[in-house]
């Protein structure tokens, strides 16, 4: 029972608060977002530090007419929850509920889509510029935060608009952190302007002295002699460089500054930057106290905070066998060093961060950079592990041709939570990866299929040479093997392993979709007698022709099997070989289909798109009846 959030459930609901209510609904709307994460995980701590400057622009502007754009999505909870969303709120990121990001068919409210970070600028200088052509007077804001602003995008952004006449509030939600601990000179840079204390007593000073009807006679006089100087000598000078007019900063988790702050800023034209600083888990004492666990905790107990551990599971997740490898490659060869855009934790490369941290760079939300900076390093000799969430790696596509393949530099690509990665969503799948970069030339592109083989990948990787090397895994738990007490050994690009022989039907499989359709191989096999082959291909490129030779040769059909999508991954590169060779092999793809795929659990989404065992197994004996195998 909520004495106020009961009450609400669309913006036009705050309008009527005084602001002892809205302190008090900013405090249940944290009780509800921590009640509902506990059992039904989510991206707590973010959502938690942006309460209020989400409450305070919905109180000041009027939405949806006046758009708010989030940068990145998961700060939007408290958004969702008061913009008609708060029952269905608590199937966030679970299918057929809602996304755990703005998504802009799912309600008018959510003016752009963000799952990616530092787009928001750029998007919200779009929608003031549009409503500049329209002659509209809608106020476009745009919320960055969680360290978007270090992302080159976010600065072309600021660029753009700084130079624009259109209206635009950019609010910096300035949590010193990102998932990570904040890396890289903006965060310097904002760190500075918040702790100067001569600029925080002349800006305590400012802000007590502006009133309602002065407000902007107070802004020019002030800003113009106190501002030009102070805000210099602490470094503010920089947005104002770029054509921002440059307020803050603010406590932005008090609800009485950010409201009576907006409520004078939506009064000023042109591009405007509003500095706030908020805590990371603001409200619950656990997620302030270790933000990076608190990102995204799994599940909990709201009262005590103790996180619960999933169970039944006893075998490694890939991001922990790729830290362990990297560290022992690395304690082997002194040039190699890991490279992360600002997912250290999440990749694992934390391991190797805390034992060589002068071997390890965390280069910020910086994709790009981090591909082009690792062919840097290669260019001098060193052998980077440049590790990339998939789905973040299409950012980069240009710089891993220009700079890493054009040049045959040895950068080895690890990209973590490669196919479906479950409660995400469409943002985070990593669905493109093997139709994106198969086609670039001199790429070795391997798909192990446990954990054993991203060891040994890992390893052939460190000895390789002569341009990129990309490793595509899936987020979570291997397949259970043990991999610690194996001795490395090469797996040599373009050779993959016949896991099961067979006749007439043979199943050619990328990743760890080998190890269910081995599964369901052997289902028909105990049911029906029939034998069918199973191919686990290692790489998709360089494919392994003997291997092709010998499906064409001795299979009536073929089934691919892939974590990816189906238009140029496996299935293209197969379907290409059998064409290209005058072969009359029937090939039929599993994976994603031509669509993007919404939210639910891994083994849920694959269900749906059909490759998980079950869906293997019908198709399997679908292709069997057709071509009436005995």
């Amino acid at each position: 029972m909520y004495k106020l959030l009961d009450k609400v459930n669309y913006p036009s609901d705050l309008k009527s608060l005084d602001m002892e209510e809205l302190k008090e609904l900013c405090s249940e709307i944290r009780d509800y977002m921590i009640e509902c994460c506990a059992t039904n995980p989510g991206h707590l701590g973010s959502s938690l530090g942006a309460v209020e400057l989400i409450v305070g622009f919905h109180y000041v502007y009027d939405s949806p007419s006046d758009k708010i754009v989030f940068d990145v999505g998961h700060q939007a909870y408290a958004h969702k929850i008061i913009t008609g969303r708060k029952d269905i709120f608590r199937k966030n990121r679970k299918k057929d509920g809602i996304s755990g990001f703005t998504r802009m068919k799912e309600s008018i409210y959510d003016a752009f889509g963000a799952g990616h970070s530092s787009t928001s600028i750029s998007a919200a200088l779009g929608l003031a510029s549009a409503a500049m052509m329209r002659g509209s007077d809608e106020r476009i804001v745009a919320l960055i935060g969680d360290g978007a602003l270090s992302g080159g995008l976010a600065f072309e952004g600021l660029n753009n608009a700084g130079s624009s006449k259109a209206d635009l509030l950019v609010i910096i939600n300035d949590n010193n952190i990102s998932i990570d601990k904040n890396i890289g000179a903006i965060h310097e840079h904002l760190l500075k302007l918040t702790t100067d204390p001569t600029y925080n007593r002349i800006k305590t000073h400012i802000w007590n002295r502006i009133g309602e009807g002065k407000f902007r006679k107070a802004v020019q006089e002030m800003v113009i002699s106190a501002k030009s100087t102070l805000v210099k000598k602490s470094g503010g000078d920089l947005f104002e460089a770029l054509g921002f007019r440059y307020f803050g900063p603010i406590d932005g988790n008090d609800i009485g500054q950010v409201v009576h702050t907006l409520r004078k800023l939506k009064r000023l034209k042109g591009p405007l930057i509003l500095h706030t600083i908020t805590v990371k888990g603001k409200g619950f004492a656990p997620a302030e106290e270790d933000q990076t666990a608190w990102h995204a905790p799994g599940m909990f107990d709201p009262q005590t905070g103790k996180r619960i551990a999933p169970s039944g599971h006893m075998e490694s997740r890939y991001q922990d066998v790729f830290g362990e490898v990297l560290l022992e490659l690395a304690r082997k060869n002194d040039r190699i060093v890991g490279v992360t855009p600002a997912m250290a934790s999440g990749c694992g490369m934390n391991i190797l961060a805390k034992e060589m941290p002068e071997r390890f760079f965390d280069v910020g939300i910086e994709e790009e950079h981090a591909v082009t900076f690792s062919a840097g390093l290669a260019a001098a000799g060193m052998k980077p592990f440049c590790n990339i969430y998939s789905s973040f790696s299409q950012r980069a596509y240009d710089q891993i041709i220009h700079d890493a393949a054009l040049q045959e530099l040895d950068v080895t690509l690890c990209f973590d939570r490669a196919g479906l990665v479950g409660e995400d969503g469409a943002t985070h799948h990593g669905s493109f990866d093997m139709a994106a970069y198969r086609s670039i030339p001199g790429i070795v592109l391997g798909v192990p299929r446990n954990e054993i083989e991203l060891k040994n990948m890992m390893y052939t990787a460190s000895v390789h040479s002569g341009g990129p090397f990309i490793i595509r895994y899936p987020r979570g738990y291997g397949e259970g093997v043990d991999w610690r007490d194996e001795d490395f050994a090469l797996l040599e690009p373009g050779k993959g392993e016949k896991m099961l022989d067979g006749t007439d039907v043979a199943v050619i499989c990328a990743g760890p979709c080998a190890n269910r359709a081995y599964e369901a191989a052997l289902r028909i096999k105990d049911e029906t007698g029939k034998n069918p082959a199973v191919y686990n291909i290692r790489y998709i490129k360089p494919m392994d022709e003997e291997m092709m030779e010998e499906v064409i040769g001795r299979y009536r059909s073929a089934v691919t099997v892939e974590d990816g999508c189906l238009k140029g991954g496996l299935f293209g590169a197969v379907s290409e070989y059998v064409a290209g060779h005058g072969a009359g092999l029937h090939v039929t793809g599993l994976g994603i289909p031509d669509r993007f795929i919404g939210q639910g659990t891994q083994n849920e989404l694959r269900g749906e798109c059909g490759y998980d065992e079950n869906g293997i197994y019908s198709t399997l004996s679908s292709e069997m009846a057709k071509f009436q195998v005995k």
